[in-house]
């Protein structure tokens, strides 16, 4: 991919983890169509929330046509990103795939469950740049879209001109204030919360068990420089996140451990 992409003649993917149906996605539309004309989607049929990086094998998919460029498919986010760039865009592959906008946050550890930036991790294998967004929201209230609305497409614009590396995805995360009130960008690290998952056990009519598994539970004081801080703080936050997960210390450190033992033996 050459930067700055020239984003008035870009093909554009969109998917998310919401469903085809999802308001967000509309958001994500507009925000699409606000740079480049030519625009598909490709999304869930249903809500794929905490889907992960999941692949559909045991199946068969089934790809429906809603309008021109517009594909609701059976599966996964990830299936419908290979499904899109391997077969229904295959003439002429996109130039970006963007996923999203998910109706909550997806930050710190919840990039290893969502379905939102795991579309971005299919697009990045494949070769494709991709952003994920989501706008973070408050427990028991309406999704207030406006600042993925209002700052998406000129972040994006920006974004487009300045590139980022062919291995690394970008997590965009919307602040849970009203527009007026988004106090800027951060460029953010990936944050780390306590995993306090409640599991709440409840009795069917028919006295079976069953559980829900409830939120992360959020521990302040957050980490300076992480996304968990900017969005707590008003910010939009921008997380570059590379796909290649290798820990190069302790590679390092385990080749030189076996290379001794090795001369030892």
């Amino acid at each position: 991919m050459a930067w700055p992409l020239d984003h008035s003649k870009a093909r554009i993917l969109i998917s998310n983890d919401d469903g085809f149906y999802a308001p967000g996605l509309q958001v994500l539309v507009r925000i699409a169509l606000s740079i480049s004309d030519d625009v598909w989607v490709v999304a869930p049929e249903t809500e794929q929330s905490g889907a992960g990086h999941s692949l559909t094998l045991r199946r068969p998919l089934q790809a429906r046509e809603h309008q021109p460029n517009w594909y609701s498919v059976n599966g996964t986010p990830t299936d419908c990103v290979l499904l899109a760039v391997n077969l229904l865009m295959k003439d002429k592959r996109p130039d970006i795939v963007l996923s999203g906008v998910n109706r909550a946050g997806n930050l710190a550890e919840d990039m290893t469950y969502s379905g939102t930036v795991s579309a971005a991790m299919e697009a990045t294998i494949l070769g494709v740049p991709a952003i994920a967004f989501s706008q973070e929201v408050i427990d028991g209230e309406a999704a207030d879209w406006t600042p993925a609305e209002t700052y998406g497409p000129d972040l994006l614009r920006r974004i487009l001109k300045q590139g980022f590396p062919s291995d690394t995805l970008l997590n965009v995360n919307f602040p849970p204030v009203p527009a007026n009130q988004v106090r800027g960008i951060r460029v953010t690290n990936q944050g780390k919360r306590k995993n306090g998952d409640d599991i709440m056990e409840v009795i069917d009519p028919r006295g079976a068990k069953h559980y829900w598994i409830g939120h992360m539970q959020s521990m302040r004081p957050y980490a300076k420089g992480t996304d968990l801080q900017a969005i707590d703080e008003g910010y939009i936050s921008v997380t570059p996140i590379k796909m290649d997960m290798t820990d190069t210390v302790t590679l390092t450190e385990l080749q030189r451990a076996f290379s001794a033992e090795s001369a030892n033996g």
